[in-house]
């Protein structure tokens, strides 16, 4: 499959999560809701490894890799962690229109760590999505 098919599947897939886990998480503390979720992807994710034939490559994870998957690995969790606590305490719309505002992150990282080059395209792009996600969060009552 393509990158641009896969992005496409993982943008459905994550909106359908939040729907989900907004869902999921009525009556249940953030926490608990959010270490439920994080071994069922645990699960998935080693099926998908030993499916895929991947689990006998694993002299491929360099010392650096370990430190860079453990680094996102981080991230992940307490993303994961401030997310399932603003879920519980917000509206599923406004608090993913933040939390996909994270491309403006992401893209000023790849340009100082990955050496990305910006475009204006890529700028205006990440305007947009900040002005949308203010715009997306601002709940009216």
């Amino acid at each position: 499959m393509s990158w641009p098919l896969l992005a496409v599947i993982s943008a459905i897939a994550a909106g359908v999560t939040s729907v989900f886990a907004k869902a999921g998480l009525d009556d249940v503390p953030s926490h608990l809701a959010n270490a439920a979720r994080t071994a069922i992807v645990l699960a998935i994710s080693i099926v998908v490894m030993w499916w895929s034939g991947e689990h006998s490559k694993t002299s491929q994870l360099t010392p650096r890799a370990w430190i860079f998957l453990g680094l996102s690995g981080l991230a992940t969790a307490v993303s994961w962690v401030a997310y399932f606590k603003a879920m519980s305490i917000g509206s599923a719309t406004p608090v993913t229109a933040i939390d996909k505002a994270s491309l403006v992150v992401t893209m000023v990282l790849a340009m100082v760590f990955l050496g990305e080059r910006p475009s204006w395209t890529g700028g205006l792009g990440a305007a947009l999505i900040v002005g949308g996600a203010i715009l997306a969060s601002l709940e009216t009552r």
